[in-house]
């Protein structure tokens, strides 16, 4: 089993950073791709980036989130910069069986709990 705990989620005013990270404990190891999804109120569950070696980013994201992991610590990242109001939302860690990273929350099958991150315009 694989357990996913988010961190570093808060409120930022809109064009501030955030960090967040997730640790994975249990049976992952670096060829597991790990995933960032989102989900605002009302609205269904959407991609933000996923990776196994290399990053891939939704289009909404793109030049202004970077993912990252260090798998010597089990850890994920998404370094969100210049943030809009419409990047609120709970952020949800996923990770998915070898290789390929999806885009597909329906391929991932452990996820975190969510952190929540508020920009306010």
């Amino acid at each position: 089993q694989v357990r996913l705990v988010e961190s570093g989620g808060g409120s930022v005013p809109a064009g501030g950073s955030l960090a967040l990270s997730c640790a994975a404990s249990g049976a992952i190891s670096s060829t597991y791709p790990m995933g960032w999804f989102r989900q605002a109120p009302g609205k269904e569950r959407e991609f933000v980036a996923a990776i196994t070696w290399s990053g891939v980013y939704a289009d909404s994201v793109k030049g202004r989130f970077t993912i990252s992991r260090d798998n010597a610590k089990n850890t994920m990242y998404l370094q969100m910069n210049s943030l809009k109001s419409e990047d609120t939302a709970i952020y949800y860690c996923a990770a998915k069986t070898p290789f390929i990273a999806s885009q597909k929350a329906g391929d991932y099958r452990f996820w975190g709990q969510g952190t929540q991150v508020t920009v306010s315009s």
